[in-house]
């Protein structure tokens, strides 16, 4: 049976750290699944299309290129319950696991019809700086129905809000990085070089 990993995120910008979990996946599933989404429990700075895009460029940029990882506009949805609907009709005898961050635990048991949600699915999480996986957390995991592994990956303690508040260039690949000035995404990003907390990095290169 086909096994599917999904992946949906709010990152705004998606960061290195999104890239270690993407090529993670893409090593331990026949194929994953990737799109950007709204989090009803968050606001959103860019629209879903910008966001899209940079996932794509976060794919493309993984060495060696890993073919198995998609970028799915298709699949994006506020409710992860309507995704996996939606990933179900594309492959209706694959076996899914949905990869969320460990961040997202404390969030999960609140999400729309969550106990259906986990019928359909396994639940992967991905350790995330900060949010430590509690055993209380697994056991209210467990009791809402999720059958539940946690990854045996380190993912770089990089921050999508650091880069919106900060530039800081390390928290985000050289080509998103590119995108983000030519489409002059966040403010940060028109406030001069020394009025930021970090500087570019010195090996990239400009966009034009």
């Amino acid at each position: 049976m086909l096994s599917i990993a999904l992946f949906g995120t709010s990152a705004d910008p998606p960061t290195a750290g999104h890239q270690a979990i993407l090529v993670w996946l893409a090593d331990h599933f026949d194929q994953v699944a990737v799109w950007a989404s709204d989090n009803p429990f968050k606001s959103h700075q860019t629209p879903l299309e910008h966001r899209a895009a940079m996932l794509q460029l976060l794919i493309d940029d993984i060495e060696p290129p890993r073919h198995n990882v998609q970028v799915l506009t298709e699949l994006s949805s506020p409710r992860a319950l309507i995704t996996v609907e939606q990933a179900r009709q594309r492959w209706p005898n694959a076996d899914f696991t949905l990869a969320i961050g460990s961040d997202l635990v404390s969030q999960l048991p609140r999400w729309y019809h969550v106990e259906a949600l986990l019928r359909q699915v396994k639940l992967l999480i991905m350790p995330r700086a900060g949010y430590p996986i509690t055993p209380s957390d697994l056991a209210s995991l467990r009791q809402i129905g999720a059958s539940v592994t946690i990854a045996d990956l380190f993912v770089p303690a990089v921050s999508s809000t650091a880069y919106r508040e900060e530039g800081d260039p390390e928290v985000v690949t050289p080509p998103i990085e590119e995108y983000i000035h030519r489409e002059h995404l966040y403010e940060c990003q028109d406030a001069p070089p020394e009025n930021r907390l970090t500087q570019p990095r010195s090996n990239s290169q400009t966009s034009k």
